[in-house]
């Protein structure tokens, strides 16, 4: 009996499935347009597509969804009407923040705002108790005049309520009798505790987090339960039903619901788990993926095939203190709209056309010009063949956008001003690269771009090559590839706990007895997700620094329990690290742990992408047309072919256009590509 995994990737435009057989391999590959009202529509329509040949419900055993739906009401200001609770005199630990602007243009920004308060100070209480630094009760909790509190915030009709007390990682109690007295005073009231939630120093960047998590976990669970109720009335009753999280791993629907804040890299996050296989099967070990869509472009670096996890990240200016790719977002997108405003300024981006009203060229209603607009009127988008055929884009709607809105308004030429809109977005694109690589000290001529994502490959052979990188990548499904990631992931629980000790005061056995502890939860969670023994692995790792020192570097372990000697080797590899990161380190000073941390991994059994032999078919068996396209300033007629025909083993120089059903590929003039064996092509 064939059994398939279904993965989803719901992204501004389109959603995209891929559909995998596991008996055979193969994969096939949907989109459909998404329906931001309601993403569980889209994603029902995508496995009826799949129920529609002659595949049974019954026979779909594993579903994973990178979702948006959190992040949208994040981006746009749409969560529920959060209150919080905190201790008594630190309310304004909240509006205080950082105390920080970002880095950048914000810096001479003199109107700069901070983004608004997800929670205002009138919808903040103070909770009569104290907890010091060691965990010790100074003030018990008084209970009588919190519950006049809580029913102070039940009468402002809070949604949710987020809970962040004093040193509550060290003494959890309190906040946990915080949440059974809202229960008895606010049952439909949703609770979110700083110690569930990210247990770790740092009061501010603990309170965000979980203020963030308050803020989404009504959503995302009423999202998650509408979408489980249909897909079980569609018959997908399988139990390996997951949610894609920021970290790169999977969490079951219940678990997602629990841990909204850990969703809002979701989609993203499929995309760099891909591209670290894409190291393995291409054999280049440095990778900067490169994820274009409709309405953004998420960009991150993999080196010696790991992809970099951080510890904390922001999302629009808001900090968030959970594990998460490191992935640098920037609003453009195939949708991203093109103005001209009143001092005659040309300006592209921030906002985007969508789904709805889209591109002016998908005669839905838009007038604006876009950058897929844009790529039709220089010839680099097929007008009859987008979405192998089954879309048909509109180029006189697109040309007219261009020249009423931008080239008329500024006196240019229309392939001019299209050609211009396309330079900005990439120069944009290309700050977003430099930020997270040669800023960082890496040399961009030792990395292959990964580009994918449905605008990617139109973008990322130029550039690729203004940016001096080693070449391009375009893997066999560019515009699903994100999803392609979903199918790869495992399911991963991270768990931190901090707890401040010199290290010279710590024995083996107390390191083991704490990771012990978190271990525990990490195994009975997995269990709970139908995991056996013996598809569980522990990772686990040690947040260290000098002491005085306000940020840590987080140091692998052995998952064996440490054994004398082992500390100290530890040490030596801090002192080594710090050095290798920062070019100094200090053996003379004292060290100290800071937090423990525990990864829990559920393994899912792998997925090796399909091969292909070579079939003997030549470049000229793949000619589609040519087409009259500009590319750097030029007018030319370039050859366009049909991916799908490209045979293994085939070469071909730029210029060239490649379509196929989820994508289309612009190979420049001085760049030649060859299909792999796994129909990859490698641009250089």
């Amino acid at each position: 009996m064939n059994r398939y995994r279904v993965t989803v990737d719901t992204g501004g435009t389109f959603s995209d499935f891929v559909y995998l057989n596991e008996h055979t391999g193969e994969v096939t590959i949907s989109k459909v347009p998404s329906t931001p009202d309601d993403p569980s529509r889209a994603i029902l329509q995508g496995v009826e597509t799949l129920l529609g040949q002659d595949v049974r419900p019954g026979d779909i055993s594993f579903f994973c969804h990178g979702t948006t739906v959190g992040t949208n009401a994040l981006l746009e200001g749409k969560g529920v009407r959060t209150g919080l609770l905190i201790t008594d005199g630190f309310r304004a630990i909240y509006p205080v923040g950082e105390q920080a602007r970002p880095y950048g243009a914000p810096i001479f920004d003199v109107m700069y705002d901070k983004p608004a308060l997800l929670v205002p100070q009138s919808l903040t209480g103070e909770v009569r108790e104290r907890v010091d630094f060691r965990g010790k009760v100074l003030i018990p909790l008084d209970e009588a005049a919190l519950r006049e509190t809580v029913r102070d915030l039940a009468g402002q009709k809070i949604e949710s309520l987020a809970v962040c007390l004093l040193f509550s990682f060290l003494h959890p109690e309190h906040e946990t009798r915080v949440r059974k007295i809202v229960a008895e005073e606010m049952p439909d009231c949703s609770v979110s505790l700083s110690s569930d939630i990210v247990p770790q120093i740092r009061e501010y960047y603990r309170l965000s987090t979980t203020v963030i998590n308050a803020y989404l976990q009504p959503i995302l669970a009423r999202y998650i339960a509408q979408l489980e109720r249909r897909l079980n009335e569609a018959g997908l009753t399988t139990r390996q039903k997951y949610i894609m999280q920021s970290n790169g791993g999977m969490a079951t629907f219940a678990a997602a619901a629990r841990k909204a804040v850990t969703t809002v890299l979701s989609g993203p996050a499929g995309g760099v788990t891909a591209g670290a296989y894409a190291c393995r099967m291409t054999g280049f070990k440095n990778i900067i993926t490169f994820d274009m869509g409709g309405t953004s472009c998420d960009v991150a670096l993999i080196k010696d095939g790991e992809p970099s996890v951080a510890s904390r990240g922001k999302i629009e200016g808001r900090d968030i203190a959970v594990p998460m790719m490191d992935i640098n977002t920037v609003s453009a997108g195939g949708g991203t709209i093109a103005s001209v405003d009143r001092f005659g300024v040309l300006k592209v981006g921030t906002e985007s056309a969508g789904a709805m009203p889209g591109p002016a060229c998908y005669s839905r209603g838009g007038d604006m010009p876009t950058i897929t607009d844009c790529n039709l009127v220089l010839g680099h988008l097929s007008e009859d063949n987008f979405l192998g055929g089954r879309m048909r884009l509109d180029s006189a709607a697109a040309r007219q956008a261009v020249e009423t809105k931008v080239a008329q308004p500024l006196g240019m030429d229309v392939l001019e001003a299209a050609e211009g809109i396309a330079r900005i977005i990439d120069v944009k694109m290309e700050e977003a690269i430099k930020a997270i690589s040669t800023m960082r000290g890496h040399d961009l001529r030792d990395f292959m771009l990964l580009a994918f994502g449905g605008a990617g490959p139109v973008h990322a052979g130029r550039i690729a090559r203004e940016l001096g990188m080693a070449g391009m990548i375009v893997p066999l499904y560019p515009g699903v590839y994100s999803a392609i990631g979903l199918i790869m992931s495992d399911v991963k629980h991270d768990y931190i706990q901090s707890r401040m000790t010199p290290l010279s005061d710590l024995t083996p056995q107390d390191v083991n007895a704490m990771f012990a502890r978190m271990e525990a939860t990490a195994t009975e969670e997995l269990h709970a997700d139908g995991f056996e023994q013996t598809q569980i692995r522990i990772h686990r790792a040690l947040d260290m620094r000098y002491a005085g020192q306000g940020y840590e570097i987080t140091m692998p372990c052995d998952h064996e329990p440490m054994r004398n000697g082992r500390l100290d080797a530890l040490r030596r590899q801090f002192d080594a690290q710090h050095k290798a990161m920062f070019g100094h380190s200090a053996p003379e000073e004292l060290v100290e742990i800071v937090s423990y941390r525990v990864r829990g991994i559920g393994l899912v059994p792998p997925v090796e992408m399909p091969t292909f032999k070579s079939t003997g078919a030549t470049l000229k068996d793949a000619l589609r047309e040519t087409r009259r396209a500009r590319m750097d300033g030029k007018d030319i007629d370039c050859p366009v072919y049909q991916r799908e025909k490209l045979d293994v083993g085939l070469t071909l120089t730029g210029p060239a256009i490649l379509d196929q059903l989820d994508c289309t590929t612009v190979i420049y003039t001085g760049q030649t590509a060859r299909v792999d064996a796994y129909k990859n092509l490698i641009v250089t």
